[in-house]
Parts: C-alpha cells; sequence; structure tokens
C-alpha cells in the first residue's frame, strides 16, 4: 500500500492536471456513480489526506478515492494511448480540454457532499503532510494504548495518517526497537513522531521513500527490505518476520544488535547467519 508521500505525490499531479479547469467528460465505472453526472464541473483541487485522494469540484462535490494496494491514477495527454491497464480495470476518468486522469484498479470510489468529507475521513489521525498537523494529539492517539506493538500502532491511520510499512518499520529502527515492543516501553515517543514528520517531509517530492540519507539504490533504507544483507549501522544481517493475524499480517525487518525488545524466537534471513543476542532482551535465533 502506498506511503503518505507517494500519495502526496500523485495527489499534486493530478492538482497540476486537473484544478482550474472544466470537466469536459467524467465516468465513475462503478454500479453506485454509473449515472453521477459531472462533466460541466470545474476542478478545485485535488488534496492528499493521509493515503485518500480528495478531488474536490465546484457545486460542493467531492471525489474521494484510495489506492489501497493495487489502485493507481494516470494522467495522459489529448491523444495518448492509456497504458494503465486493461479497460474492464479502469474506475474512473476525469477529462478536460488538456488531457484525461484515468484511475485504474480504485478500490474506493465514492462522491460526497463536500462538507461531509469528515464523515468518511474523520477518523483520521493528524496527517503528516497536512497543513493541520498536530504532534501532540498524534503523541496523545499513539499512546492511547500503551500495550500494543509499536510496528502496528503506526500502522493504524487512526494515529498518524500517512504511514505505511517502509516507513513504519525504519521508524522502530531509529527509535531502537523491535516491532513488537509495547508503545509504551518506547523511548521519547515524541521524538518518534517527530521523526515520521521529518522522513515523509524530507521525500514528499521524490520516490524512494529515502530513510537513511543515501539515495542510491539498495542503500536508501535502514532495515526495510534487507533481510539477510548487513544492516547499514552495525553489519549485522537483518531479520524479517511477520507480525499480525492473517491475512492483515505484514512484513517486519529488524536488525536484532540495533534493536532492543522482543522478537520471534525464530526468525529467517537468507544465508548464514550466526547467534545474535546482543542488546536484545528476548531474542533467541538458532542457525
Amino acid at each position: 500500500m502506498p506511503e503518505g508521500d507517494s500519495i502526496y505525490r500523485v495527489a499534486a499531479r493530478l492538482h497540476e492536471a486537473l484544478a482550474g479547469q472544466q470537466l469536459t467528460s467524467a465516468e465513475l465505472r462503478v454500479p453506485a456513480l454509473a449515472t453521477a453526472a459531472l462533466a460541466g464541473r470545474r476542478v478545485l483541487e485535488v488534496r492528499p489526506r493521509g493515503k485518500h485522494l480528495l478531488t474536490r469540484l465546484e457545486g460542493g462535490l467531492t471525489l474521494h478515492t484510495h489506492l489501497r494496494m493495487d489502485g493507481r491514477w494516470e494522467v495522459y495527454r489529448p491523444g495518448e494511448r492509456w497504458t494503465g491497464g486493461p479497460a474492464f480495470q479502469i474506475r474512473a476518468v476525469l477529462g478536460t480540454e488538456h488531457g484525461t486522469a484515468v484511475g485504474y484498479r480504485l478500490p474506493v470510489v465514492e462522491l460526497l457532499r463536500t462538507g461531509d468529507e469528515g464523515r468518511a475521513l474523520g477518523h483520521l489521525g493528524p496527517d503528516l503532510l497536512g497543513p493541520d498537523w498536530d504532534p501532540v494529539e498524534a503523541l496523545r492517539r499513539l499512546l492511547a494504548r500503551p500495550a500494543r506493538p509499536l510496528v502496528e500502532a503506526l500502522l493504524d491511520q487512526r494515529n498518524l495518517a500517512g504511514i505505511g510499512n517502509v516507513y513504519a518499520n525504519e521508524l522502530c529502527f531509529v527509535a531502537g526497537v523491535t516491532p513488537w515492543t509495547e508503545v509504551g516501553q518506547v523511548p521519547h515517543p515524541d521524538r518518534l513522531v517527530e521523526r515520521a514528520r521529518q522522513m515523509l517531509e524530507a521525500n514528499k517530492l521524490r520516490p524512494g521513500h529515502v530513510t537513511t540519507g543515501d539515495t542510491r539504490p539498495g542503500y536508501q533504507h535502514w532495515v526495510y527490505g534487507r533481510a539477510g544483507r548487513p544492516c547499514p549501522r552495525c553489519v549485522t544481517p537483518v531479520l524479517t518476520g511477520r507480525q499480525g493475524d492473517a491475512p492483515r499480517d505484514r512484513a517486519v525487518f529488524w536488525c536484532p544488535y540495533c534493536q532492543r525488545g522482543p522478537a520471534p524466537t525464530a526468525a529467517s534471513a537468507p544465508g548464514p547467519q550466526d547467534h545474535y543476542t546482543r542488546h536484545t532482551r528476548y531474542v533467541r535465533l538458532v542457525r
């Protein structure tokens, strides 16, 4: 599922293509909205809210979409061939005199009154990239369930809106704790919230979710996607496992030397590995 910074860039691209222009064509290819008449309305703006996209139209309407795992918005010039997928996967088409935005495989397509956006999205926590970012409220929500595993709490959009699996794993690393560490046991959680904001801000205009400061391929992350490879900080092989209950469980990555706290007694890292127990209290790994 895309991270909040990726959605920020999608919104910026759609805003540049559509904002201020009148829709010459508009199709919402979902049964509940098949007869919606949007052509002729002017697009006011396209804004992100966490991982959600809000296309606001004149007349007080908002097209709410969400990409989840497979969704995608593409923008095409007049006459350009649409290449984002077969026609049966198209869920939304917004055309103007200067181009067309096409939404593929969108699992959420909803038409709201703009004044009712809060009813659909009011459950979301403070948006890490939003103009109304509130670190105090974000911290309060994060700590409301102190026994919850940190990676799970970070992924809960009701706490902080915009964090996906990449940043959740990387934030556990920079906090120096394993993904299974209880939120209430995390040192300086206020600094962690601020670091989350800094990470997304640094990446909102570039792809890659760079968390190490090194933009070279293979060096962009501390632990995410690095199973079996050396930790950039201490060269201990990074481990991987699963957190949560199927089918909503997620892959997690951690360095057993740099990150303290509970972890599975058996974890995997491709290739030979030794027993690593330094600086971890509950980890016991087998060859």
